[in-house]
């Protein structure tokens, strides 16, 4: 038995909620074998006693099968909070003196979390609180899309840069940056330091809320936000099909193991009202958000309907709640709005 042939072995073992492994994630820092005896240096940052728990257990069982009789480890557990100023990050105190940091995540691509994202940031403006949103999907930026805005940020001192004001709202994103055809090509060490560039080296300001539109899945990106910057809370976008709400649970899982509260649950592309009989068309199913609410045990915020006037708001630069205030999408982020700050504590 080699090292190699441990570390190996090692890959099958996934870091709980997420779909890459422990070793992809740099957490085995050391290996020692004498005989079939195996000994590991596990140093891991969370505050779930149970991913610990979980990661040893099929750790063990993954070396067994390989043939080894025992397997010890030495574990080092350190909580997010603490690792984040430990690696230079932030708290939110000092994130530009944000009050709240609310992600907007997704299992899967496609069910429209950035027209979400965009929308809510919208709606919360509106309602008087000083607000931001930052376009966390490197790879696939469309906020500057949604804003109608190709703005290239200016420095604010020597190593922060001032975000996009957009209709009164603070925006950052890697569209401002590479610009609308040039392809992000970013491997995990760099997805992490823009991340957290994107956190604390923007000058957010005095911001109320700041809305984080994560990229689809349990990835880089979202393990480097819920280690550099202690989140008030996350809102999980679905759509009704269960295709849809399977990724959705993984998403909430991800969270849950990190300790950050799921604010709600937000049913997009709920339904389809046809314009020409104003007949309703539940085209993906429905009831699946709130059923899926229900086993979360979290509110259902809002069944979002498919809607031709929000795509083409979105597609022209101009979120639809900014829009048409008066459309009965926007009626609806806006009774998600008012709903996001009751949970968070900041009533209207």
């Amino acid at each position: 038995m080699t090292e190699k042939e441990v570390l190996d072995s090692l890959k099958n073992v996934k870091y709980p909620g997420f779909t890459r492994d422990i070793i992809s994630f740099g957490l085995i820092k050391g290996v020692k074998i004498e005989g079939k005896k195996v000994e590991l240096i596990l140093e891991i940052t969370t505050g779930d006693q149970n991913v610990v728990h979980q990661i040893q257990q099929e750790g063990d069982a993954v070396l067994r099968r390989m043939g080894a009789t025992s397997v010890i480890f030495h574990t080092k557990v350190t909580p997010p909070v603490a690792a984040a100023m430990q690696a230079g990050a932030i708290t939110p105190a000092k994130l530009g003196s944000v009050k709240h940091v609310i992600a907007v995540a997704s299992g899967k691509g496609g069910v429209g979390k950035s027209t979400v994202a965009a929308n809510l940031a919208a709606a919360i403006h509106k309602t008087g609180k000083k607000t931001g949103l930052c376009d966390c999907d490197l790879y696939g930026p469309s906020i500057g899309l949604m804003f109608g805005t190709s703005e290239q940020p200016v420095m604010a001192g020597a190593d922060m840069i001032r975000p996009i004001e957009k209709n009164g709202i603070q925006l950052m994103s890697m569209h401002f940056l590479a610009g609308d055809e040039a392809p992000v090509i970013l491997r995990g060490p760099m997805v992490t330091r823009y991340t957290q560039q994107f956190l604390r080296n923007v000058a957010w300001g005095d911001l109320d809320v700041l809305i984080l539109d994560l990229p689809p899945g349990t990835g880089d990106i979202q393990l480097t936000i819920v280690q550099t910057v202690a989140l008030s809370g996350a809102v999980i976008v679905t759509t009704p099909q269960e295709v849809a709400l399977i990724d959705a649970r993984k998403a909430a899982g991800m969270f849950a193991k990190v300790n950050v509260p799921i604010l709600g649950l937000i049913e997009n592309m709920s339904y389809f009202v046809c314009p020409s009989d104003d007949k309703r068309y539940d085209i993906f199913g429905s009831g699946g958000g709130k059923r899926e609410a229900e086993r979360l045990g979290v509110p259902l915020l809002g069944e979002i309907p498919i809607d031709m006037d929000t795509r083409a708001a979105g597609d022209g630069g101009l979120p639809i709640v900014l829009k048409s205030p008066e459309n009965h999408v926007s009626k609806s982020f806006d009774i998600v709005a008012k709903s996001i700050l009751q949970a968070i504590g900041d009533n209207l």
